[in-house]
């Protein structure tokens, strides 16, 4: 059975990684691709890369007929998901890319995005998409949130620690360098080759960066009490890629340990030999995620290393991963491919 898919803002980024994945897949047929500003265009002339494949031309997303289809994924600019999802039919399979749907409490998001939600009242509804530690809740949902891509990153490298209470939950230090396809498609001057090349910088510093919300959500509901990290994430002269290194309170041996005790069974996640760290050349382009551990050199404390691809499995391989579960495919369908290297 072939399950027909929309791809709702497909000539950003995001949508146009979910074409690349979707074109291997086997049980999914894109019938449906929107780009508000680009109707009426081929995707070839949007993404040449993509010129190979048979794809429907861009439209509007009044133009799409949602009782064809049997799974829409919103790769929309936050803000702009809500307001579109609101309206979508009730018993269509949604996955949503953006962050509008991530934080549960209406006054955290208005915090954090610095407005009030479009749909307050579907805040709570959806299952977050970190799809390792929802698998069930996804499988049974028709409406799964997707992380942020940073916040998936930094969680593969803590919530099992924390779940296990290896860590002091007050003393976690998240240091993050990410790639600028991070930053969406739309013209930006800091992000223009000139000004971002041969050079790093922090970004979003003292604690303002919008997927501190996840981390606050998250790690405090597993812990059980409010739960703040310290986290500070860096622009890297990078097209794809995030790197997470986290300082912890707690033995490296039995962090190293738990990794591998949770991780063992997980199609996407590797965990290397205790003492290695991971690369962002290593995974990109891929749905994997590596997991690193290492001793410092102060007694009773270590460093983990987390690195994924930001726009695969931090937002569209996550995306097609949930979707598969939604749809009773095999989860790895269409994800499998090797990381690309150099």
């Amino acid at each position: 059975m072939t399950h027909s898919i929309a791809i709702l803002g497909a000539s950003g980024y995001t949508g146009a990684e979910l074409v690349r994945l979707i074109a291997t897949h086997p049980g999914l047929s894109i019938t449906a691709m929107t780009g508000e500003r680009k109707a009426g265009q081929p995707m070839a002339s949007v993404f040449p890369f993509l010129r190979h494949l048979d794809l429907p031309d861009l439209c509007r997303i009044d133009e799409v007929n949602f009782s064809a289809v049997d799974l829409a994924f919103c790769a929309l600019p936050h803000g702009t998901s809500a307001s579109v999802i609101k309206d979508l039919p009730h018993d269509l399979k949604i996955v949503d890319l953006s962050a509008d749907f991530r934080l549960k409490d209406p006054a955290v998001y208005k915090r954090w995005y610095g407005k009030d939600h479009e749909a307050p009242e579907m805040l709570g509804s959806a299952v977050y998409g970190l799809t390792e530690f929802y698998r069930e809740e996804i499988r049974a949902t028709r409406f799964v949130a997707g992380t942020g891509c940073n916040a998936a990153t930094g969680q593969y490298a803590v919530r099992p620690l924390l779940s296990a209470g290896l860590i002091d939950p007050d003393e976690i230090v998240i240091n993050l360098i990410t790639g600028v396809s991070g930053a969406g498609r739309s013209l930006k001057e800091n992000l223009l080759h000139a000004e971002l090349s041969e050079g790093a910088n922090a970004y979003a510093i003292g604690g303002t960066h919008r997927h501190l919300g996840e981390f606050d959500q998250e790690f405090s509901a597993i812990v059980g009490r409010k739960v703040e990290v310290q986290f500070t994430p860096h622009l890297a002269p990078m097209n794809r890629g995030i790197l997470a290194t986290v300082y912890v309170r707690g033995d490296a041996q039995a962090i190293h340990a738990e990794f591998e005790r949770v991780y063992a069974e997980e199609p996407f996640i590797e965990v290397l030999p205790f003492g290695q760290a991971p690369s962002t050349h290593d995974v990109r382009g891929s749905n994997f995620v590596h997991v690193g551990v290492a001793a410092d050199r102060r007694e009773g404390r270590a460093q983990v290393f987390a690195t994924l691809d930001n726009l695969t499995k931090g937002s569209s391989g996550q995306a097609l991963q949930n979707a598969n579960l939604m749809l009773g495919l095999p989860e790895t369908e269409g994800l499998m491919l090797a990381p690309l290297f150099p």
